[in-house]
């Protein structure tokens, strides 16, 4: 039975021990901010992989702990992008293993291939202009969503005339894709994306129903780096193609 530690232990933490066993793992040691000080290297050896959900700030120092004691670590964090290359570089380096995901969810992941697929048409189709909407619940602390951040990354990757994303409102600049970013209630995540022409419009949306489908994601992730080396996306778990 794979060993799971948990760094980070709110929502989504007990969602995935709660799915552990189903996925043939077990938690051995859950990190919390009462307990972060208490954290030493042989602790996090005891896990056979490490999954990471805590808070934009303390997640780099998190990830890099685990892979300074040579445990492979899912991160799920968003928020911290800005240091994901350094924490990619020492881990290739050192001959580690992470894997980062905006999202574990296996449908999002495919909603992101699907996105990717709807951009490449449009490049070629001046007439829309493209918009992002994704709506979380009031206790999520970024804003736009890692997830958001991803579909917009893909959509400037394949259409030419895009160059970046603004938070909307304001109206953003030419070239850049508006996205709305809207807090309400307990939604545990809705994202669209949208395609307006002068004479239609296209949609694509993914409405996640509970936070069940992230932690499931996160522990096939943890099961498929047990034995990996490197830095790896969930398109790796999935087999996803570019």
């Amino acid at each position: 039975m794979l060993k799971i530690g948990l760094f980070g232990y709110g929502k989504m933490g007990r969602a995935i021990e709660s799915l552990a066993a189903e996925h043939g793992a077990t938690v051995v040691w859950r990190v919390t901010r009462e307990n972060r000080a208490e954290v030493t290297p042989a602790l996090l050896r005891q896990a056979d992989v490490i999954i990471e959900f805590t808070r934009p700030e303390s997640a780099f120092d998190n990830v890099m702990q685990c892979l300074r004691a040579g445990v492979p670590v899912v991160s799920g964090t968003t928020g911290w992008l800005e240091r994901l290359p350094e924490a990619q570089e020492f881990c290739e380096k050192n001959e580690g293993a992470l894997l980062w995901a905006s999202n574990f969810s296996i449908g999002v992941n495919l909603f992101f291939a699907l996105n990717t697929c709807l951009s490449k048409m449009m490049n070629e189709r001046p007439e829309y202009t493209p918009a992002v909407t994704e709506i979380h619940h009031i206790h999520k602390l970024d804003a736009p969503s890692g997830t958001a951040l991803t579909l917009v990354q893909g959509m400037v990757e394949q259409v030419r005339r895009l160059s970046g994303w603004a938070l909307s409102p304001p109206m953003p600049a030419p070239g850049e894709i508006p996205v709305s970013a809207i807090r309400e209630g307990e939604v545990p995540g809705t994202h669209i994306v949208a395609w307006a022409g002068p004479a239609d419009e296209i949609k694509i949306e993914h409405r996640a129903h509970s936070r069940l489908g992230f932690a499931s994601g996160a522990l096939l992730a943890a099961q498929w780096l047990a034995d990996k080396q490197g830095f790896f996306s969930m398109r790796d778990v999935l087999g996803i193609e570019e």
